[in-house]
């Protein structure tokens, strides 16, 4: 037979347990507070769901909730709802700020990489060279051309000294390509190289890479300036609405996006929040103009201010049609067009058909669909095309206005975290995350309808000017027609100011 419990041992089992469940739930409530405070600090930070008072009714669902449980646990009231409520606020709370600190933290991904550039530079020989290691070239000659690149050469030729212990001895030369040309032809045992510069040496030379060897490889990191890091912030009116360049460099180099390189696409996009309007303007990677910053502000194409820096890149398209360049977004085309794979595909229309050399894929006359790897085909062929870069400019901002258009749809919110992961390794922009909150802010709130139209500074091909990067080579040189230039400037800053 059991013992009978007694009264005062009911009471004091009920009493313990009652004061367990008390310590529950304001451990419960503490949790709660701390993953409110975060919420509410990124959604005031970044901006976020800043419109239909969407951002006011969070804070008071906020609000009611930490105050509704904290006056329930102080009366002492209905615990057990309490703690059914206080868990699920939890959770949901839990899963949206995970959410949320994922997508924040995938973009400033993007940001990082925009602190900093890569070149890397090599002592290359001769394939069949006996050369084998670096101290080989120990108080021996090699050719680098000083004038065009001599801080990244200098620095070369420091860390060599310092941490190989290996002297050289630079002999000046015009440019790389004349560089090449000399240790191709025996009058040099050795040269130095810089990555930036090979897609030029590759245009002239395709099959330069089978012909030497590396013997020795550094890594040049560079800190960007300030004002390059944090871009130019436009003008808000007190509604919200906003206008500003946003300059797309498209490159299509292996290795990190934040390695120097050739610009092969340029367009710039202004965009006007309050009418809804973005112009994409294209500039020809062959346009003959005056190269900012490393170019001496010399005449050159325009595809080879990349390999002074974006910043080059930039001053020169500002020079170009006198406008601001507010911020930049700098995409390696390979990898950014697997985006494409996550909005499920886009569709372009093609206005002439022809066979891409990349994937031989056939593209006829009229509305196509693409994937990732033909849309690769689509934006690099020119060869096939009428007029050839002109044409593939086009095509390009065909599929970059595709691209817009999916991402703007209500539905790639969801997706929005697949996104960022899909652009960490392919862009890099110094664009705020505030900035696009605003944007997107603003376009919810006043429902604008966007209105993407397109343009092309228009140039005449002619053979034999001058290069810069490239002297003494016969190159094709883009003439920029003044009449265009006129048009194509008039038209940026009409959107800007409507």
């Amino acid at each position: 037979m059991k013992p009978e419990v007694s009264r005062a041992q009911k009471r004091k089992y009920t009493n313990s347990e009652s004061k367990g469940h008390r310590i529950v739930n304001w451990l419960l409530w503490v949790i709660m507070s701390v993953l409110s405070a975060v919420i509410v600090y990124y959604v005031v930070t970044y901006r976020l769901f800043n419109f239909k008072h969407l951002n006011t009714a969070l804070y008071a669902v906020v609000a009611i909730s930490l105050l509704g449980v904290l006056c329930l646990n102080l009366l002492k009231k209905a615990k057990k709802t309490v703690t059914v409520i206080s868990i699920l606020y939890c959770l949901v709370a839990g899963a949206g700020l995970y959410a949320t600190h994922s997508l924040v933290s995938g973009f400033s991904q993007l940001q990082q990489s925009t602190q900093y550039t890569e070149q890397t530079m090599s002592v290359v020989v001769l394939k069949e060279s006996p050369v084998t290691t670096i101290e080989q070239l120990n108080n021996k000659t090699v050719s680098a051309p000083l004038q065009l690149d001599k801080q990244n050469v200098e620095t070369f030729v420091s860390h060599l000294k310092e941490t190989k212990s290996v002297a050289v001895n630079v002999e000046d030369i015009a440019s790389y390509t004349q560089a090449y040309d000399a240790l191709i032809k025996g009058n040099v045992e050795a040269i130095v190289l810089n990555s930036s510069f090979e897609g030029i040496l590759e245009q002239e030379v395709p099959d330069y890479t089978t012909k030497i060897r590396r013997v020795y490889e550094y890594v040049i990191k560079k800190e960007q300036a300030d004002s390059q890091i944090k871009g130019v912030k436009p003008t808000v009116a007190a509604d919200g609405a906003t206008s500003f360049n946003l300059y797309i460099s498209g490159i299509d180099t292996y290795g990190p996006i934040s390695s120097v390189s050739r610009s092969d696409v340029n367009i710039i996009m202004t965009v006007n929040t309050k009418t809804g309007n973005i112009l994409l303007t294209t500039t020809p990677r062959d346009a003959y103009v005056r190269i900012a910053g490393g170019g001496q502000n010399q005449y050159d194409k325009l595809t080879h201010a990349g390999i002074y820096g974006v910043q080059s890149s930039i001053d020169t398209l500002q020079n170009l049609y006198g406008t601001t360049i507010n911020y930049y977004a700098r995409i390696n085309f390979t990898s950014f067009l697997k985006l494409i794979d996550v909005v499920g595909g886009v569709s372009v229309y093609n206005t002439q058909s022809f066979t891409s050399a990349h994937g031989g894929f056939y593209f006829p006359q009229g509305t196509v669909e693409l994937d990732s790897d033909k849309a690769l085909g689509f934006v690099r062929e020119r060869y096939s095309l009428a007029n050839g870069d002109v044409d593939r400019a086009a095509n390009q901002q065909k599929v970059i206005e595709a691209i817009i258009k999916k991402l703007a749809s209500p539905s790639m919110i969801t997706q929005a975290g697949s996104i960022m992961s899909q652009l960490s390794d392919s862009l890099q922009t110094n664009m705020p995350f505030e900035v696009i909150s605003d944007v997107i802010n603003y376009q919810i709130n006043h429902q604008t309808n966007l209105n993407i139209e397109s343009q092309a500074l228009r140039v005449t091909g002619q053979m034999g000017l001058p290069s810069y990067a490239m002297p003494g080579y016969n190159l094709y040189m883009g003439v920029v027609n003044e009449s265009s230039l006129s048009d194509v400037t008039s038209k940026i800053e009409r959107v800007l100011s409507e």
